[in-house]
């Protein structure tokens, strides 16, 4: 664009991102848009291990994950975000109770990152006067965490979640690809998992095999979220504990959490009986309960027959103990 000369663009950078904390983000940092060459590798082989279970879907438009100017055409930069989702309320240690992953407490976060986004790219596109872009969140084949660690906001954990040195990793990350040069943050090169194997060692089913990958095959959340069809190998679902959507286990006994920041939009708060409903009340949701209880909830899509699987094999599971 004419007129971005560097100074130009660190100034503009500098902007965004206090522009992206008014609004709310944790934290923002930019990288080139360019082939995501090593991380294709990564995905690649995942994909060939079959480690994505059902979820075919994965295998879909490798280059648009890859490349971002697949998606956006002219695209210069990629704007990652961080917001976190944490809630000071543990979860319960009883197996009469239904669990359900901290981030599915509260709003659906596709509907409320994607309104602050659309905040930050109209003001980016009045700086300018004019830009070409798109807002992403889990909207698209986006390789999200790859982003954000390029954007210089973190590293992979041995459990596959990005980790932030000041929040931990209680947070959403999302994306504008836009065909604005900006000035590009450092990536984030350093690994301060060391030794640690506490997520390794805590995960219930043994997904997290090896350290920076995960087996959707023996994964809580897979199953409870992703997977449709009661066809749960049992050698697996007995492991599941009291959850019922989704999983926090590798986050929870995670060291750097102790960074963890509570949330400062209200929208992500636990909504009534989110983390202390019984599972013998869960089974006696109907359709319309369903519907009702988790409008504009991320937990809708495990559909109802799939949140009443869950149910039905977290009851089994309490009865075991």
């Amino acid at each position: 664009m004419p007129g971005f000369d560097d100074h130009a663009q660190e100034r503009l950078s500098r902007e965004l991102k206090a522009e992206a904390r008014r609004i709310g983000f944790d934290a923002c940092g930019i990288a080139r848009a360019e082939r995501l060459d090593n991380e294709a590798r990564r995905l690649e082989a995942w994909l060939n291990d079959g480690r994505h279970a059902s979820m075919g879907w994965m295998e879909n438009h490798f280059e648009k994950r890859v490349d971002p100017r697949q998606l956006v055409p002219g695209a210069r930069s990629v704007v990652s975000v961080l917001h976190s989702y944490y809630q000071p309320v543990g979860h319960t240690q009883s197996l009469d109770v239904g669990k359900i992953s901290r981030y599915a407490w509260g709003d659906d976060y596709h509907d409320v990152l994607k309104e602050k986004l659309a905040e930050l790219f109209a003001w980016l596109d009045e700086q300018v006067g004019g830009i070409t872009g798109r807002v992403f969140v889990d909207s698209a084949p986006v390789l999200d965490k790859a982003w954000a660690q390029r954007a210089g906001l973190g590293w992979m954990g041995k459990h596959t979640n990005l980790i932030n040195r000041e929040i931990g990793s209680y947070f959403f990350i999302a994306e504008m690809i836009v065909d604005v040069p900006l000035a590009a943050d450092e990536p984030f090169s350093a690994d301060y998992c060391g030794s640690c194997t506490r997520c390794i060692d805590a995960c219930p089913t043994d997904a997290i095999d090896r350290p920076y990958s995960v087996d959707s095959n023996r994964c809580i959340s897979y199953w409870t979220i992703e997977h449709r069809g009661d066809d749960i190998p049992d050698s697996v679902a007995k492991d599941f504990g009291s959850w019922i959507f989704g999983c926090d286990i590798c986050q929870d006994v995670c060291p750097w959490n102790k960074f963890k920041k509570p949330t400062t939009d209200s929208r992500f708060l636990p909504r009534e009986g989110m983390e202390t409903t019984q599972l013998s009340e869960w089974a006696e949701l109907n359709l319309e309960d369903f519907r009702r209880r988790f409008r504009r909830n991320p937990v809708k899509r495990a559909k109802f027959e799939g949140f009443q699987r869950n149910v039905r094999q977290a009851l089994e599971n309490a009865m075991r103990e």
